[in-house]
């Protein structure tokens, strides 16, 4: 099979390499669209010790399944591998589990190539009426959904206003999220203008309190009750410890780098929580899944799509910022 394979920092190839190999209970997919995530970001600067070269990136997949009772059904898919059978497991807090996989992370390649095997019971059907490349967001909006989910359960008074830092499809679907389950007042920092075009026309709800704007236009003193850092870097998270609304949340989902930032006396002092958040559980996942499908998150027209074999360029031309959509596909 053709796949594009990480071979060094802001090094990529598309070349051959051999085919999945079939393991019990699971299927065979043929990749349709696959999104390129902050984290193969990371990994494509070398700041991922976790994905180490020679390797195929890519967890955002949808795609259709070859062979077997279920061939030729279109499918999203859940790239997080777990166990199954563990107390976080059995507790419903999967993306927990001591011995989870991810694709695009030793053992396992990556969805950046024509072929993906995956456990059957990671996959969900996809309706024909919904495209497989919007179906390939369900990844990145189930991290948004879940990370929406516990702050609004941890927050009190419930969530009425949210801050959201970054918008990329991280934040974006973190707001959309947000305004899904009734946060009534939700404003995202983003410094490229046309994204913030492109976040303005994606439907966040019907409240005219829902806007993207430069992290320089939020008033010092503003607070909210929710604050999401999409970004994770040092800059982001004192933004999120002084905009935090007393007895607020913040949840960080960022991981623009390992430190600094936290104001740990004005946390405590204000009874602020601070919460990360990794991944989804497969329920947030199969409900993401479901909304995107009932339309319930938006049109979700603002991504981009690319050909795979014109990956690098993608890659090269994220590291410049000379994209402005929150989200590339990639389709082999």
């Amino acid at each position: 099979m053709k796949a594009l394979i990480y071979d060094g920092p802001e090094s990529m190839g598309f070349r051959d390499a051999p085919d999945p190999v079939l393991q019990d209970g699971e299927v065979l997919i043929r990749v349709n669209a696959c999104g390129i995530c902050g984290s193969d970001m990371h990994a494509y600067l070398g700041h991922d010790e976790r994905r180490p070269a020679p390797l195929i990136l890519g967890h955002e997949a949808a795609g259709t399944i070859s062979g077997g009772s279920r061939d030729g059904e279109r499918v999203t898919v859940n790239p997080l591998v777990t166990c199954g059978t563990c107390a976080d497991c059995v507790a419903g807090r999967d993306n927990l589990c001591a011995s989870r996989q991810i694709i695009s992370m030793p053992p396992r390649e990556g969805a950046f190539a024509q072929w993906l095997s995956m456990p059957e019971v990671n996959v969900i059907t996809v309706p024909d009426h919904v495209p497989l490349e919007k179906a390939a967001l369900a990844e990145p909006l189930a991290c948004g959904w879940h990370a929406s989910r516990l702050a609004i359960n941890l927050v009190s008074p419930r969530g009425t206003s949210a801050l959201v830092i970054g918008g990329g499809a991280i934040g974006l679907g973190s707001a959309l999220s947000l305004a899904h389950f009734g946060v009534e007042d939700i404003v995202i920092l983003e410094p490229n203008a046309d994204r913030r075009a492109i976040i303005g026309q994606a439907g966040i709800g019907q409240a005219g309190g829902h806007r993207a704007i430069e992290p320089d236009r939020l008033e010092s003193d503003s607070q909210f009750n929710i604050v999401v850092d999409a970004v994770g870097y040092a800059a982001s998270r004192a933004m999120a410890c002084k905009h935090a609304r007393p007895g607020g949340v913040i949840v960080h989902i960022g991981l623009g780098e390992a430190s600094g930032g936290i104001d740990s006396r004005r946390l405590t002092l204000q009874e602020i929580t601070f919460m990360g958040t990794y991944t989804y559980t497969s329920e947030d996942f199969r409900n993401t899944a479901a909304a995107i499908f009932n339309g319930d998150l938006g049109s979700l027209d603002w991504m981009e799509m690319r050909d795979l074999k014109d990956g690098a360029a993608a890659f090269s031309d994220l590291r410049a910022h000379r994209v402005a959509s929150p989200k590339i596909i990639l389709a082999p």
